[in-house]
């Protein structure tokens, strides 16, 4: 009964939104509840989320912008001019990137930015060029905007970094957009300057293609240095580049993300945003504003405390016979290779996928872990650490002892 009333449902909503994957990342998050509400006690590594609180700082902005009583009301849709100027400054001082305050929009967290930006710019049929592994909204968003998802993938044994050369393959007269992350969300793989350059040279031969960068997790990068995209020669009017509090700041809550584009796409973007959501919440801006205009003290614990668990959970996840892991040089996951456990068993559970062995995981191990599949690679799964040192040991002996059953 329950099968035919969803088939019902089906026959009514769209057609894009039939068509439409639900987010893995999500998905596996509310599985994870599911677990919990069942009184069943899940390490979840699942969801991209900072573990720490929001800087008290930054609360107290918010709470001053309330106080003062004057960010009530609408404001404008793609930000208040003093964020927008201070997120301007942000890219001079620390990217080298020259935007006017007319260049930002700021935007209900970076996926709308993306969002707003595919929208722009891609027509029904055009190619954009998505370098895999991948975030899983990447290729949502390029369906919702009736383009056509064209995959370039990394290897482990590359760090999951593509090359220029595989990106000169991938082009035709049909691509419009380029969009990558680094540091990456699900790899952790951080883009030196020679290997961005190595894509630019690339770019410049093929005018009319546009780059998203997407370098959200910028502020947690163990490299010793940040390279954005719009900063090599000739990429700066072909690039945006899409950041936002969430990670850097740990506000993932307060919903803030911006562009720095060329102005023409800004205000595409605002035309866009001003039809769906309008602008951001004012509060919201205030404590953001706050962030941009403080020390960075709190951000740099938070990067540094990240480096450690990663060196912690690299020697964890190197112990256990059979998975395949790689050093992340940012962000805060691990994307290890388990298909050496494809085929293997226990009782009438059969591992034949990435999407079984995550599942095994949670439901033996109750530890919430996500597909590689939704990511692009069905050869690994993403794993958080940004949880505790005791629950990422008690999760990774958790696995451990799992994985052991299997044969």
């Amino acid at each position: 009964m329950a099968s035919i009333f969803k088939i019902l449902i089906m026959t009514k909503i769209s057609d894009r939104l039939a068509n439409l994957e639900e987010s893995a990342t999500l998905a596996m998050a509310a599985k994870a509840r599911e677990f919990k509400e069942k009184g069943i006690n899940v390490i979840s590594l699942s969801l991209g989320e900072p573990d720490f609180k929001t800087p008290k700082h930054i609360q107290e902005g918010a709470k001053a912008a309330i106080d003062e009583g004057k960010y009530f009301a609408y404001p404008p849709v793609n930000g208040y001019l003093d964020l927008r100027q201070a997120i301007a400054d942000k890219f001079k001082r620390e990217n080298g990137l020259e935007y006017g305050s007319n260049d930002i929009v700021v935007s209900n967290g970076a996926k709308q930015s993306i969002a707003n930006v595919m929208y722009s710019l891609v027509n029904p049929g055009d190619e954009v060029i998505i370098f895999s592994p991948y975030w899983v909204s990447y290729s949502a968003i390029v369906q919702l905007a009736e383009g056509k998802a064209v995959y370039v993938k990394g290897g482990i044994e590359s760090d999951f970094k593509v090359t220029g050369s595989q990106l000169k393959e991938a082009i035709t007269d049909k691509t419009k957009v380029v969009i990558f992350s680094s540091p990456c969300n699900p790899t952790g793989a951080v883009f030196t300057q020679d290997e961005l350059e190595d894509i630019a040279a690339v770019l410049r031969e093929h005018e009319g293609i546009y780059v998203i960068s997407d370098e959200i997790y910028e502020h947690i990068n163990y490299t010793g240095g940040h390279v954005s995209f719009a900063s090599l020669p000739g990429m700066f009017d072909r690039t945006i580049t899409v950041n936002g509090f969430a990670k850097g700041f740990a506000m993932t809550g307060w919903r803030v993300g911006f562009i720095g584009a060329p102005t023409w796409i800004a205000k595409a973007c605002n035309k866009m945003q001003g039809q769906i959501t309008s602008a951001n919440c004012g509060i919201s801006q205030r404590a953001a504003l706050t962030a941009l205009t403080s020390d960075l003290g709190p951000t740099k614990e938070m990067a540094a405390e990240y480096l450690r668990r990663r060196d912690m959970v690299f020697e964890l996840l190197k112990s256990i016979e059979g998975v395949k892991v790689n050093l992340p040089t940012g962000a805060f996951y691990f994307f290890p290779d388990v298909s050496s456990y494809f085929g293997k068993s226990v009782g009438d559970k059969v591992i034949n996928n990435a999407s079984d062995f995550a599942m095994y995981i949670l439901e033996d191990a109750h530890v919430s872990v996500v597909t590689g599949q939704a990511f692009g690679d069905p050869n690994c799964i993403r794993l958080s650490y940004a949880a505790s040192e005791e629950d990422l040991r008690e999760a990774i002996d958790r696995i451990k002892k799992s994985l052991a059953k299997l044969a």
